[in-house]
This record gives structure tokens, sequence and C-alpha cells, in this order.
């Protein structure tokens, strides 16, 4: 099952849905294959997405310890404008805290 992943700005949260359940965390540690997702041909409100296929791979509030598994790569950047991400897919993803979401190394 696809599960989607986004930011809820109106409440400063993660969301994480599929078709049939939602989960929201203020932080979550993708530890598996994603891909962006773009709707741009919603006219009032282009929307874009991160997507994975195994909910196994997401953990949501991780412990720093777990985070600090990994080194901090390039930010993920999801242009509103333009409808479209900086990087299309990839493994390891980390969303903060404060809606920034970051590319992962494994040390």
């Amino acid at each position: 099952m696809k599960w989607k992943i986004h930011r809820c700005n109106c409440r400063e949260v993660w969301a994480i849905q599929s078709r049939k359940k939602k989960m929201t965390a203020d932080t979550i540690l993708l530890k598996g294959d994603w891909m962006t997702e773009l709707k741009p041909e919603r006219h009032r409100n282009p929307k874009g997405f991160v997507t994975t296929l195994n909910t196994e791979e997401v953990i949501l509030d991780p412990s720093q310890e777990v985070v600090h598994q990994f080194t901090k790569g390039p930010k993920l950047i999801y242009d509103k404008k333009n409808v479209d991400f900086n990087q299309k897919n990839g493994k390891y993803l980390y969303f903060a805290a404060d809606g920034t979401c970051y590319m992962l190394n494994p040390d």
C-alpha cells in the first residue's frame, strides 16, 4: 500500500497517510526507498508528496540515537510555485520538527 508523507502547516506536524489510515508526528525518519509524487493538475491547490510503499520503514518521532546513525545530507526542497522537488527519489529521509526535510546517508 502506498503511503504519502506531507507537512501539515496549519498544525505544524508531519502527516503520513494511506487510503485507510492517517498518523501525525513532530518528526519522521524514513529508513527505506522513497519517491516524490506531484499533483500539478489541481488548479486551486497543487501539491507534492513524498511516498513510500512500506510503513515498516517509517519511524514516528525517532529518538536522537536512531537519527545519529545517519549523516545529514542536502535538503529535500519542494518548490510550491513550480510544483517540483529538487530530487525525485532516494533512500533515507529525516522530516525535522521545524518543517525541513533532509536526505540522509548511513554512517
